[in-house]
């Protein structure tokens, strides 16, 4: 990721950005939904479980999410922390792979439960 212009950082942040808005609005959407119909947590689980649908959709967005962070992380730690562009991208890996990393087993649990 330190090899990356800032361009290409740009257009990789704008990228997942564009990813993830749609994806919000239809997560924000099954939550009014749940809501309104009065399904508990348990019911969720239950229409959650083995759902490649959902499973993907949460992916994808795990995904978008951590390349989205990871890159606005990396600038804050350029400009504002004062690191060399190269540490503040080994930092914003690192993170992005947490990230990854919880979203996915987030993902599992729900899925895969």
């Amino acid at each position: 990721m330190t090899s990356l212009s800032g361009v290409r950082l740009y257009t990789w942040q704008r990228l997942s950005a564009a990813v993830m808005a749609p994806l919000v609005v239809l997560h924000l959407g099954t939550i009014l939904y749940a809501v309104n119909a009065g399904l508990s947590a348990a019911e969720i689980l239950a229409r959650t479980q083995g759902s490649v649908f959902w499973g993907a959709i949460y992916s994808v967005f795990v995904l978008a999410a951590a390349i989205h962070a990871a890159i606005g992380l990396r600038a804050i730690l350029v400009e504002w922390a004062r690191l060399r562009p190269v540490s503040a991208g080994w930092v914003s890996a690192g993170f992005a792979l947490v990230l990854l990393v919880l979203g996915l087993r987030a993902v599992g649990a729900v899925v895969l439960s």
